[in-house]
């Protein structure tokens, strides 16, 4: 940005170029994040703090509001050649619309922003003051749903004060808090619904904590967080690294429940460190927790004890399961990372910073733990901490956009990726659901799917070298099933490409790891090409079951540039408008991963709920069902379709996952053919379908069997409701793989139990797959 109009501005000063940064959250004291178009985002800044501005966007305007400690607004007081006013429909205004109004202010359709262009290079600003930044990410709705402007910004924040110790934003109003010196411990009460946070400041800290119910201890007895009957009543009995979403004590009372957890890894099995762990490796009187948790209970009755057990939060231990022993190393925790509870009862908690120097837990350098307590008023949302590579920033999920709907039909919601998702609607339950989307119409949330734009001149020639599937008779609007592959065969991600525009093409998947890879080929080769991120900028319904043309035929309005609704083949895309050409915009596709008739609808965030207002309304004479995961669950098994984590995984190339139809070896080149013509040719597995004589429904890992021999493993099975008995996906050895042979799938250690089963080909269920393209 040109130096003489940032000097116009009052409150920024150019610092100079910076480098750009690939969105990993550095140690402290920076910290990095993205915005996805139609963003916008807050930071709270300190006089001299940096921030750079940074990343690959086409068409979206980066601008700035800022407000001061008494949210009164900062820039947008100025001359008119630095300020122009930002309309709300060209970014997803509600955070910032909630924000102003808990400052006293209003967001009234326009607002004061400064303006900058498209980001060529990274570009840095720095603070003046304390005051609030909010970055957005403008971009027309309808020029993000065609693929004509996308991207994301880049944004990190380089704290002034290095020695500066990094406290997350509030989470509500703050009752009491304090910090636990390093190699200390602190007591205190917590009241019922009132919500403790246990924040790491410096990062790769460990703290123990432990509650105990109050009303019990003014009787006299203890009744503390019991591992045993956590785990039994949650239901994860065996040991794993995380936490559980409550803790119970000895009389199965709940006495907490997860609220936030931005880290993912966590002890909730072993002891907090005693003098007998350090006085063992030549530390006698080495100060520790159980010494220090004594001491601070204390004073409320609680009997002294060597040894306490505890939460140990941001302690990395794990079981092996090759020895069964229990392992430790350095936290994954980063500065600012923390976890939230919410007390189920009246409670006596104490926390710790643990003093383990000896050991590589704390990093070798043990620092202080902060604690804040919110009072039971505070709106705290329930989240849990996503990455998408071990070592990325974590990503808090959060409510889809749909939430407003869903949430008024179901409690039932589970993570997807970074995103709350609805297992089951309660009315109806996964087995209603399932007959809706065979015999009538669903509706399912199905924004969790990754999004990105592949755009410029070597657009197609990058993806012809990455697809197993050849692009060179794809046409506008058309799209096609395929796979990444590495060098090996090994299936990277697969999902379903769209070609919008003769050099734009959208790929939609389940994984972070396709940008990922497709950015190193595209380096490695020179090509020159946009991979832009699309995010939860938009989300996307799937309409899926034999009545979902009928249900689109009352609200889908097309041009006479594009397909229409009833000329859309399989693995057709089209836009739309709702109702009319003043409405909502859309892009629509023919397709789903049900196995039956179905389109998928992708939009900007703010016309989200009235496009599902309208498909349900749409539908209502059509028995539309939303739909959860788990009747999808069943369905993708019956069709045949493979997942991650499942049918293909680490190892296993496509053929073994069942995905030799998605690869086309009559291409002159893509990344994996050598290792997939070896293995066309001389297969050591393959995927084969699994039908049970029994009742009994085998669950994934489970061995197959022939005589005492494992030939393979199940990778996918539910109880089918069409065919009424058990199925599975399996990967079993070539020579047991053809249809009708005889095997078995064990249990109880694969060997005590034993489920008899028959191969068959796969689908299960419309082999020919002639419903979807009904």
């Amino acid at each position: 940005m040109p130096s003489e109009v940032l000097r116009t501005f009052e409150n920024w000063r150019l610092e100079g170029n910076g480098v750009s940064f690939p969105g990993y959250r550095a140690p402290h004291p920076s910290e990095s994040f993205t915005i996805q178009p139609r963003g916008a985002a807050r930071v709270s800044l300190r006089a001299g703090d940096m921030v750079t501005l940074s990343g690959q966007c086409s068409g979206i305007r980066p601008a700035l509001v800022s407000f001061d400690e008494s949210g009164g607004q900062v820039i947008g007081k100025m001359t008119s050649a630095s300020v122009e006013k930002l309309s709300c429909d060209l970014f997803h205004s509600p955070p910032l619309a909630g924000w102003m109004a808990a400052q006293g202010g209003v967001l009234d359709g326009h607002i004061d922003a400064v303006h900058l262009p498209e980001l060529s290079e990274p570009l840095i600003l720095r603070a003046p003051g304390p005051m609030s930044l909010w970055v957005i990410a403008a971009i027309p709705v309808e020029a993000m749903v065609t693929g004509e402007a996308s991207g994301v910004l880049n944004v990190r924040v380089k704290r002034a004060d290095v020695g500066a110790r990094i406290l997350p934003e509030p989470l509500g109003e703050i009752r009491d808090e304090f910090t636990v010196s390093r190699g200390t411990a602190q007591a205190y009460q917590l009241r019922k619904g009132e919500v403790v946070q246990v924040i790491d400041v410096e990062g790769q800290q460990c703290s123990d904590f432990m509650a105990l119910r109050e009303d019990a201890l003014q009787q006299g007895v203890e009744r503390m967080i019991d591992s045993t009957v956590t785990r039994t009543i949650v239901g994860g009995a065996y040991p794993r690294p995380g936490l559980f979403d409550q803790f119970f004590d000895r009389d199965m009372r709940p006495l907490l429940a997860l609220e936030h957890d931005t880290v993912g890894r966590h002890d909730t099995f072993a002891l907090a460190c005693t003098a007998r762990n350090y006085e063992e490796k030549g530390f006698p009187g080495h100060v520790n927790c159980s010494d220090n948790i004594s001491a601070e209970l204390a004073p409320y009755g609680v009997e002294t004890r060597p040894a306490w057990p505890a939460i140990n939060f941001f302690f990395n231990s794990w079981i092996d399961r090759s020895d069964n022993h229990l392992q430790s190393a350095e936290a994954w925790s980063r500065a600012g990372d923390y976890v939230a509870l919410r007390a189920r009862d009246n409670l006596v908690c104490v926390s710790t910073a643990c003093p383990d120097d000896i050991d590589p837990i704390n990093g070798w350098n043990p620092t202080d733990v902060h604690v804040r307590i919110y009072r039971p008023e505070a709106p705290i949302r329930r989240a849990v901490a996503y990455r998408e590579k071990e070592n990325a920033v974590p990503i808090i999920s959060e409510e889809s956009v749909f939430h407003p709907r869903t949430s008024k039909l179901t409690k039932n919601f589970a993570p997807a990726r970074n995103l709350w998702t609805p297992g089951h609607y309660s009315a109806t339950g996964a087995l209603e659901e399932y007959w809706a989307c065979r015999n009538a119409v669903t509706l399912q949330d199905m924004s969790g799917l990754r999004k990105y734009d592949i755009k410029g001149p070597d657009a197609q020639p990058l993806l012809q070298i990455a697809m197993t599937r050849s692009l060179a008779k794809l046409a506008v609007f058309r799209g096609v099933y395929s796979l990444l592959c590495d060098e090996t065969g090994t299936v990277i991600d697969d999902g379903t490409l769209f070609r919008l525009a003769p050099e734009l093409f959208r790929w939609c998947c389940g994984s972070e790891e396709s940008a990922r890879w497709l950015t190193k080929l595209a380096e490695e080769r020179g090509f020159r090409v946009r991979i832009e991120a699309m995010g939860g900028a938009l989300p996307n319904l799937a309409l899926q079951g034999p009545a979902s043309r009928d249900v689109l035929r009352r609200i889908v309005h097309t041009s006479v540039h594009v397909p229409d609704l009833d000329n859309l083949k399989w693995f057709g895309a089209t836009i739309g408008r709702l109702h009319d050409r003043e409405g909502p915009v859309f892009m629509l596709t023919r397709s789903g991963f049900t196995g039956e008739l179905g389109y998928e609808l992708f939009f900007g965030q703010s016309d989200a709920l009235a496009i599902w207002d309208a498909l349900m309304e749409a539908g209502e004479e059509f028995g539309i069902t939303p739909m959860g995961a788990e009747a999808l669950e069943i369905m993708r098994i019956e069709a045949g379709l493979m997942t991650a984590g499942a049918e293909f995984a680490p190892g296993v190339d496509a053929f073994e996952a069942g995905l030799g139809f998605a690869v086309n070896l009559k291409k002159p080149e893509f990344v994996g053919k050598e290792a997939l013509e070896r293995a066309s040719t001389a297969p050591r597995n393959l995927l084969v379908g699994l039908l049970f004589d029994g009742g009994d429904t085998p669950h994934h890992g489970d061995p197959v069997l022939v005589g005492e021999r494992q030939i393979g493993v199940v990778t996918s099975a539910t109880r089918s409701p069409t065919l009424r008995r058990p199925i599975a996906m399996a990967r079993v050895a070539v020579e047991y793989s053809e249809e009708g042979t005889k095997v078995d799938v064990g249990q109880l250690d694969g060997k005590m139990k034993r489920l008899s089963a028959t191969t068959t080909t796969i689908p299960f269920v419309d082999p020919e797959r002639k419903r979807p393209r009904a």
